[in-house]
């Protein structure tokens, strides 16, 4: 993985690590585009810090903005998404990998030891 790809993966972990945010990318998942002040109905926040996080998905590349005439809607940008299930599934090809060795090692019997020349 290229170190500026790191750095978006990073940014991903980082925007979705706040629970609010994570709220938002949830809500615009399952929704499609919604406005600032349709994600701040039922928010335990203001719509204005809707608008400051939104924009903090907005430079970790999770998120884009349509304006609509007086209406900005945001919406969820899914390859940035796909980039960080891709860099996760790495990661868990690699624990299954270790976790196939540890089970292979403790399910198989251990081999002789190896006989000495002359030995009966």
């Amino acid at each position: 993985m290229s170190t500026a790809c790191e750095h978006a993966v990073a940014d991903v972990f980082f925007a979705l690590g706040d629970g609010t945010r994570l709220s938002v990318v949830t809500r615009l998942g399952a929704g499609g585009a919604l406005s600032a002040t349709a994600l701040s109905d039922g928010a335990k926040v203001t719509r204005q810090a809707i608008v400051k996080h939104l924009r903090v998905l907005e430079g970790a590349g999770l998120v884009t903005h349509e304006r609509r005439g007086r209406e900005v809607l945001y919406a969820l940008e899914p390859r940035r998404i796909e980039e960080a299930r891709v860099f996760l599934d790495g990661i868990s090809a690699g624990w299954d990998r270790a976790l196939e060795r540890l089970r292979r090692m403790v399910e198989e019997p251990p081999s002789p030891p190896p006989r000495k020349r002359g030995a009966p």
